[in-house]
């Protein structure tokens, strides 16, 4: 089962293939479909295997993992492996996928390329989730946001072409300063002398001279961080949401995004604890300012889109800000909030892009009453809703919770004032998800030509109800993923701790 990893990048690989040899749009999209739902059914047998492994008793830190020299003059491999974080994030990519194939069911300009360019930016996603070795993880990361430019200037709305201009030009400001940051980290990855490695699970056993991490450390964070949303370079993601396909805005702030929290995480604050301590306090204030800024930009918009892309700024922001206090529980807490904002954005885009499709606009005021016209999607949206703002029994409840639990461990008065500065978002969120339910879908129906309208198709309802199961379930019993994750986290933050205990 060493190989079980790869079949992650293979299995799309194939679909894409299988794709281009195909004419008739109904055999692209079931071929789609096929491919990644046998990729959601490899994720459940890798979180299986993953649980089956560790409660046998393996205490690697690493698991199925898979080393070939691929470049040996600069000693890079193709390295993978998976802890209980990176088995997560399978997980939810898998889920968000599928959603999305099916959420593009009606697609009909190039079907094909949409599909495939759709599929390759998954490929790249899964690869940096499964790599160990830093070249690696940043050859699928770019893999991952190339395409981007394509999907949202070809298949989106509006003002696409400078949407995706402004995308691809700061994630590639990003990617550069990441590329600066991993080199640094590679040319210091043996400081008495010997090979020098990219390798993530060596470097983590050598420290890193402080100088170096002081150079390197805000590079590769903030690299990481254009992609997280950290304020202030958070601006492509609102106009990137707003011009894309629908299935491209599910995996762009459901799954792409989440790219930047899991590489500050796993690559920034790991193989350079001790800048990450020292300044981390710059980062904190960041992060604070996207959390709440996010929650206010998005009661001030009035198109679905854009209040569902500043909640994104928002919800991802809390992620970074929780990575950074550097303690088990509000880490583990930024895990869980990957993962439960990546279900419920990726939920509210699907049907943001099914009421679009029907209504024919995206300003909420030009909509009203639908709540009995198209029920079933009016129900599902409350239940996102609900989710966002933080209702118990749903995702987000059990994220946002752990995080502000965790980040009250620090005693200090910094810590405590940006913790309730955080806190409030939880406030703002309730008001703009309330105030859009209210205009959207209660009340009489405002246009009469909504009165007729059609309610969730069958692929539709198959994209929804995944997500909404994913939402419900984390939810409902959320300790069997806490405990995953926590089990994979205790000897990184053991780890921060034992360099830096706060």
């Amino acid at each position: 089962m060493d190989n079980i990893l790869t079949l992650f990048v293979v299995i799309p690989v194939l679909t894409i293939t299988g794709i281009l040899f195909l004419k008739d749009t109904r055999q692209v999209r079931l071929v789609a479909a096929f491919g990644m739902g046998l990729q959601l059914i490899l994720a459940a047998v890798l979180v299986f295997l993953y649980l089956t492994a560790r409660h046998s008793g393996n205490t690697a830190e690493m698991l199925f993992v898979k080393d070939v020299l691929w470049f040996k003059s600069l000693n890079i491999h193709y390295a993978v492996g998976v802890d209980g974080i990176s088995v997560a994030m399978i997980g939810l990519t898998s889920i968000v996928v599928f959603a999305g194939i099916f959420a593009s069911w009606e697609v009909e300009f190039l079907t094909k390329e949409f599909f495939v360019s759709l599929i390759l930016l998954a490929t790249g996603v899964f690869g940096f989730f499964i790599s160990i070795d830093l070249f690696t993880m940043f050859l699928f990361y770019e893999l991952a946001v190339i395409p981007m430019y394509l999907l949202i200037g070809i298949w989106g709305t509006g003002p696409k072409e400078y949407s995706a201009m402004k995308l691809t030009l700061m994630l590639m400001g990003g990617s550069a300063l990441l590329l600066v940051g991993l080199l640094g980290i590679y040319f210091n990855s043996s400081p008495t002398g010997g090979q020098l490695t990219f390798n993530i699970l060596e470097i983590s056993k050598v420290t890193i001279p402080m100088s170096a991490q002081r150079l390197f450390f805000p590079l590769t964070f903030v690299g990481f961080g254009v992609l997280g949303a950290l304020f202030p370079f958070h601006t492509w993601s609102p106009d990137g949401h707003a011009s894309a396909p629908t299935a491209v805005s599910m995996l762009h702030a459901g799954v792409l995004m989440k790219l930047g929290g899991y590489g500050a995480f796993r690559v920034a604050i790991f193989l350079m604890p001790g800048a990450a301590h020292e300044l981390s306090w710059i980062f904190i204030i960041l992060t604070s300012i996207s959390v709440v800024y996010g929650a206010f930009g998005a009661i001030a918009q009035k198109d679905l889109k854009y209040i569902n892309a500043y909640s994104s700024v928002s919800h991802c922001g809390l992620v970074l800000f929780a990575v950074l206090m550097m303690n088990q529980t509000a880490m583990n807490g930024a895990i869980i909030q990957m993962i439960s904002h990546g279900l419920m954005t990726a939920l509210f885009f699907a049907l943001i892009g099914m009421l679009y499709g029907r209504t024919h606009t995206r300003m909420i005021y030009e909509m009203g009453g639908l709540m009995k016209v198209i029920p079933f999607l009016s129900v599902c949206y409350v239940i996102a809703g609900l989710a966002s703002l933080g209702l118990p029994g749903l995702s987000g409840f059990v994220a946002e919770m752990t995080i502000f639990v965790g980040a009250f461990q620090h005693h200090e008065v910094f810590y405590r004032v940006v913790t309730i500065l955080a806190v409030s978002s939880i406030v703002i969120t309730a008001v703009y998800i309330l105030r859009v339910v209210a205009i959207l879908l209660l009340g009489p129906t405002t246009n009469e030509h909504h009165e007729h309208l059609t309610d969730a198709k069958w692929f539709e309802k198959i994209s929804v109800v995944t997500l909404i199961g994913a939402v419900a379930a984390i939810g409902l019993a959320p300790f069997w993923l806490s405990t995953m994750i926590g089990t994979s986290l205790h000897p990184i933050v053991d780890k921060i701790i034992a360099l830096n205990p706060f």
